[in-house]
């Protein structure tokens, strides 16, 4: 692991490697749009944030709900919950707050470009994570045209 990249939590306990290039897990819970809790085939229970998109915030201990962080949160719900999921990983592995960063996808359905394309979430571009940057962007961009989703639905 990368010293100061997020692989250390408060207690001083490492974080564990994260599998190599993808891995096979379990969605055991939903936490919100972009953000979902998976068990590894070790056994271990991690934090996955959805790589290339930003949902609207639905369950911030220190923000509102934002319109259509409920729908987004609900619509991740319907292609991933109890469900085994691929995670792909890109450069980064981890953000600074210890989650696995990873492109989800359930069965064929590339879970991340889904809720792009419904208008559940914007595209978010951060190096060095930028495998699917093109493809997402022109998703949200398609999005908000059609006034899909948060974009038809939520005042800028």
């Amino acid at each position: 692991m990368l010293a100061g990249c997020g692989d250390e939590l408060g207690g001083g306990s490492v974080l564990p490697a994260p599998p190599r290039d993808d891995a096979r897990a379990r969605v055991v819970r939903v936490v919100d749009g972009d953000t979902i809790r998976v068990r590894l085939a070790s056994g271990a229970v991690e934090r996955v944030r959805y790589l290339g998109i930003d949902t609207p915030e639905s369950v911030a201990p220190d923000r509102p709900v934002e319109c259509f962080g409920r729908a987004a949160r609900a619509f991740n719900a319907r292609l991933v919950e109890r469900r085994e999921v691929r995670l792909v990983f890109d450069v980064g592995r981890r953000d600074r707050f210890g989650r696995l960063l990873a492109y989800v996808y359930a069965g064929d359905t590339f879970v991340n470009a889904e809720l792009v394309r419904g208008g559940y979430a914007e595209a978010l571009v951060l190096a060095p994570n930028v495998r699917h940057a093109a493809r997402l962007t022109a998703l949200a961009a398609e999005a908000r045209v059609r006034g899909r989703g948060l974009w038809g639905a939520c005042a800028s």
